[in-house]
């Protein structure tokens, strides 16, 4: 089971950097090796930081503000945000985060299928008022520490509507996503939900995985991999809705 575990986070790694949506394979691989939903979503969230990481650390350069909020003030929105949801995921039983997670992963697969399928925008959109970005950011923090399913492309829509290109807005999530996440793990490190052995493969397979994702970035369809992410989250969700 380990080695299987292993192989899903080989393969959610590699997604990650080519499209991302690693989450909606560790998930239901950590649930197949026995996890509980919350243990799983923490250990998957606490598995998959190292390779989040390495992305943010590689675009950081293209990294930056947004009109009046500088990067620095989104990312300690992230921090903060992360910080709420990690509390509130500690805080919610486990009975209750299973009856939540349907919906929830509902929500994230339709968010990374809308995210994945609709047409990019060519040019920055009309800009956001400063406050609506801050309270955006904040909020998708508070969920992407809860959950965090679906993050990338809700930031990417908040970033280019208020005025980022589409390159710029794609360096800048994957720093904030890194900070909601560091702020989470610091969190879930100390909670007795984590099953560190299987963490620790997990772990493993989604470093291997950075490496597998570089190599492949020009040589497979990346439609053909999102349209594989989505597939998944449509089963994943059915599944847990009549279990």
């Amino acid at each position: 089971m380990l080695l299987l575990v292993a192989l899903a986070g080989l393969y959610a790694g590699t997604q990650n950097v080519l499209a991302g949506g690693g989450s909606f394979i560790t998930f239901p691989a950590l649930l197949l090796a026995g996890l509980n939903p919350l243990a799983a979503n923490i250990t998957s969230t606490v598995a998959l930081f190292p390779n989040q990481l390495t992305s943010s650390f590689a675009g950081r350069h293209l990294a930056g503000g947004v009109h009046g909020v500088s990067l620095k003030r989104l990312f300690i929105l992230s921090i903060v945000g992360g910080i709420a949801g990690a509390v509130l995921l500690l805080c919610t039983p486990v009975s209750m985060f299973s009856r939540l997670v349907p919906w929830l992963v509902l929500f994230a697969t339709t968010v990374f299928a809308w995210g994945s399928f609709r047409k990019k925008p060519e040019q920055a959109g009309k800009a956001l008022s400063d406050r609506t970005i801050q309270c955006a950011q904040f909020l998708i923090g508070v969920y992407g520490g809860y959950f965090g399913g679906g993050i990338g492309f809700l930031m990417l829509a908040v970033l280019t509507i208020a005025g980022q290109q589409v390159r710029m807005a794609a360096a800048t999530k994957n720093m904030l996503a890194m900070a909601m996440n560091a702020s989470a793990v610091a969190i879930f490190a100390f909670s007795d939900h984590i099953d560190w052995v299987t963490c620790l493969a997990l772990m493993i397979g989604g470093v291997g995985g950075a490496f597998t994702g570089n190599w492949l970035m020009h040589r497979l369809p990346e439609k053909i991999l999102r349209g594989f992410i989505v597939a998944v989250g449509v089963v994943l969700t059915v599944w847990l809705f009549v279990r």
